[in-house]
This record gives C-alpha cells, structure tokens and sequence, in this order.
C-alpha cells in the first residue's frame, strides 16, 4: 500500500498539471478566437474590444500561472520541505505557551503566504489592471488597504484561532462539534455586521441621491417582495473602472449597493434589470442554500480533521513531526484543496445553475431585453472574453457563457430578444 506521502505527492502533481492543462487551453482558445465574436455579438461587440478582452485574459491568464508555480511551491516548502516544522520550531523556541504557539504558526503561515504573493498582486494592479485602463488605486491606497486587511485579519482571526485551538485542547472527544458551532456563529456574525461595520473601513457608501432611479427601484423591490436597510452606491471608482451591483447582509441588516461605476454607464432601465438579476439569488433563497451547504461541508471537514489529528502518518507523510493541534489544522488546510480540487467543476455548475435562476428572474419582472443590454456593456466594459475555453469555463466559470445567458433570456422574453449595442 503506497504511503499517504506518496497520495499526496501524487495528488500535488495530478492538481497541479490538470490546473496548468487548464490554463493554456484557456490560453490557447481564446488566442484562436481573438478575431472571431460568437454570432450572437456580430456587429454588437467591436472587433478592437473584442480583441482587447482576448488580451486581457491572456495577460490575466499567464499571471494565473505564475500563482500556480508560487502556490504549488508554497504546498511542498511548508509540508515535504520542513518549513512548517521549520517555523513551529522557532516559535516554540520563544513562546512558552503551546496555545500561543499554535496561534503563531497559524498567523505567521498565513502571513508568510500573503507576503509571499504580494508581488505577484501588485503586478496584477499597477501593470495587468493599469495597462488594460482598470486600474485606479494609487500606490499609498494599496499600501493603506493591505495594512487594513492585515490589521483586521489579526484582530479577528487571533481570536478566534485562541478559541479553536482552546475547544480542540479542552473538549474531548467531540471537539469538532463544539469548533464546528463556533465557525458557523462567526460567519453568520460576520455576515451579518460586514455592511455596516467592515465594508465601510475599505469604501464609502452614500445613499442612493437619484430620485426617479430611487422610486424605480423600490417599485422593483415591492413586486419582488424585498426590504432592504438602504440602497447605497460604493465608491468602487477609487480603486477600479469595473463595475458591479451586489445585496448583501442577513435580516433587516440587508442592503443594496451599486458601484459608482455601474451607474455612470448603465441606462435607468438596464440598472433595474441588474439589480432585478440580484433579487433573483434572493428569491430562490441561493444565500440561504450556500449557509446551508457550508454547514454541512464544513461540519464533514471537521469530523475528517477529527480522524487524521489522531493519526501519525498524517503528519509524518505532510514533513512534519510535532503533532500539535496547531500543526494538525493547518496541515489539513495546505492539503485539502488538493484532494478537493476535482470537485471544482460540480460547484461551478452550483453556481451557474443560480445565475440562470436569478437570470430568469430578472427577465419576469424586467423587460429581458433590458438585462440583455445591460449585461453586453457589461462585458464591453470589463473586457470579459466571450469565448473562454469549453473545459476551462466547466471548472472555473461561475456565471454561465455570454451566448447561453442570451438564449435563455430570448426564451423568457414576451418576444425575440437580440442583442443591442448598449
């Protein structure tokens, strides 16, 4: 029977090499079509634009590999290299708590990670994002937005890590349930202050000041049924041409916000149509549905954490030879998504599933050609390819192709709807 080093090693190279295949077919399919819209965008999409979200994919895509090698080479230096053992060791040399340790090794692990793919972000800002005519923050905002994420990554995960590591240490047998309940109560905590206490700290929100666009909306909301704490437009423009609109929020803590960005390029009509798509994850509940499959995901996770902690191969076959609580979660959490990556393609399908729901939605309480408009700016705006690879859009997409969203609008539509330049 092979070693689980070996398992693992296999599943590394296995991971890895479908993820770098993925890439240059990516790579490779949109090279080949840089010249050629799909029908449906013949003479909608300028040949200039549709070339230039060739480009920007193939540039975003060669960063993408550049992640790859760093984070595959980041796997095997903390676990087959000694370097977790490596940073445990030193730790454990200047701390005398073991809890403290334990906290330590899992901040610092993180940290060193976030260090180590900083370059590799701030190319992707002030080159990729820049050179394509995205980027709008500033050096000194970038700097000012790391350091927040730091701070707050280090007020509220320290914590919370002290907490964990003390249930595992103190709560038998049945630590998992007990670590499992504290997870889900944060992030529902988390969900549920991120508007007014989080979001604001990185952007600023102002209530929506657009009359008749205002009446509009709350007449969209009444037919959905939806109250809201607010409709608000985020500053997106500080950091990003992009463009976007998102709800978010539990309870009567829900709000609506638009960026900037999304309001100064969209018609009236187009907006309602988009926020109608938004209303759409909420009316089929896909919030509720995604909690509830965390729970569930993550209550496995942790009764399999529970088996492997109590298992010395685990560790020895990971490079490591302090079986420590600490050592235990954060080996689990390197390895995982390794063993868990070929399941990709069935949560992108999850989530294209939704978007069709929430597409179909929109297109009964809005005019789907409006949402048709809408969604080509859009992708004119953000340079969106649309013609990804077919296997790499079946791992990593999200959000259904251009041309299926289309279709599937014209069917819902009272009568054939064609795509109109926005």
């Amino acid at each position: 029977m092979p070693s689980f080093q070996s398992i693992f090693l296999a599943a590394v190279i296995l991971s890895s090499g479908l993820r770098l295949w993925l890439l240059l077919r990516q790579m490779r399919h949109v090279w080949r079509h840089r010249d050629t819209p799909p029908d449906a965008f013949l003479g909608i999409i300028p040949i200039e634009e549709h070339r230039k979200a060739a480009a920007y994919t193939l540039a975003k895509a060669r960063l993408g590999l550049l992640h790859l090698a760093l984070e595959t080479g980041l796997l095997l230096v903390f676990t087959l290299g000694g370097g977790l053992q490596w940073l445990h060791d030193l730790l454990a040399a200047q701390l005398s708590s073991p809890m403290l340790v334990g906290t330590a090794l899992l901040l610092g692990l993180g940290l060193i990670s976030a260090a180590a793919e900083l370059p590799l972000s701030a190319f992707a800002q002030f080159r990729v994002e820049a050179r394509f005519g995205f980027n709008r923050q500033t050096p000194a905002g970038f700097v000012a937005d790391l350091a927040k994420q730091t701070l707050l990554g280090l007020l509220i995960g320290g914590p919370l890590l002290l907490l964990v590591l003390w249930l595992m240490g103190v709560m038998g047998e049945n630590w998992w349930l007990w670590v499992w309940g504290v997870w889900m109560a944060f992030n529902l905590l988390i969900l549920a202050v991120y508007p007014t206490f989080i979001a604001p700290l990185f952007n600023k929100f102002t209530p929506l000041d657009d009359e008749a666009l205002r009446e509009r909306i709350e007449q969209l909301l009444a037919r959905a049924g939806f109250r809201s704490n607010g409709i608000f437009v985020m500053d997106g423009s500080r950091r990003s041409s992009h463009g976007n609109a998102y709800f978010t929020g539990l309870g009567r803590n829900k709000r609506i916000v638009f960026f900037d960005t999304l309001l100064a390029r969209l018609e009236p009509a187009q907006i309602e149509a988009v926020l109608a798509h938004e209303l759409g994850h909420f009316k089929h509940r896909h919030i509720v549905k995604r909690i509830a499959f965390l729970f569930v995901l993550s209550l496995a996770l942790l009764a399999l954490l529970a088996w492997v902690k109590e298992a010395g191969w685990f560790y020895a076959g990971l490079g490591v030879a302090s079986q420590t609580d600490a050592t235990a979660l954060a080996l689990f959490f390197l390895a995982l998504p390794v063993f868990l990556f070929p399941a990709t393609p069935l949560m992108s399908l999850y989530s294209r599933r939704h978007e069709f729901q929430a597409d179909a939605f929109a297109a009964r309480q809005t005019d789907p050609a409006h949402l048709v408009t809408a969604l080509v700016r859009l992708y004119r705006d953000n340079a969106a390819t649309l013609t990804p690879d077919p296997l790499y859009s079946l791992f990593y997409d999200s959000h259904p192709k251009a041309v299926e969203r289309i279709e599937m609008l014209e069917r819902f539509g009272q009568q054939s709807v064609t795509p109109q330049p926005a």
